[in-house]
């Protein structure tokens, strides 16, 4: 059981580490979408095909609702925030328990 636990605690450690880095990422894009950027620089190219994926069905789902304001970064963000309080925390307080004896 100890390595299950600490399967379950790395899995959650990473998956946390790779939403950090994701949360950023579209901190990063909103704000360079407030000004004009080269669409073809390199790091721009770069955010935006990281992000669309992501922003597109937001952005069908809640619309023009807010005029001019997009708020599929924010949609993404507080989506990250949920996952990594809820999910991301739970998985590895399991693994935790799992590696403490106690079984769930």
């Amino acid at each position: 059981m100890l390595i299950v636990g600490n399967l379950l605690m790395a899995v959650g450690r990473i998956a946390d580490m790779l939403l950090e880095i994701y949360k950023w990422v579209v901190i990063i894009a909103a704000l360079i979408s407030w000004v004009s950027p080269d669409p073809y620089n390199p790091i721009v190219r770069f955010l935006r095909n990281v992000t669309e994926p992501v922003f597109r069905p937001i952005r069908r789902l809640f619309g023009n609702r807010l005029g001019p304001v997009d708020i599929s970064p924010i949609v993404v963000i507080l989506a990250i925030l949920f996952i990594q309080m809820v999910l991301i925390r739970s998985l590895i307080e399991i693994g935790i328990k799992i590696k403490g004896g106690v079984v769930i």
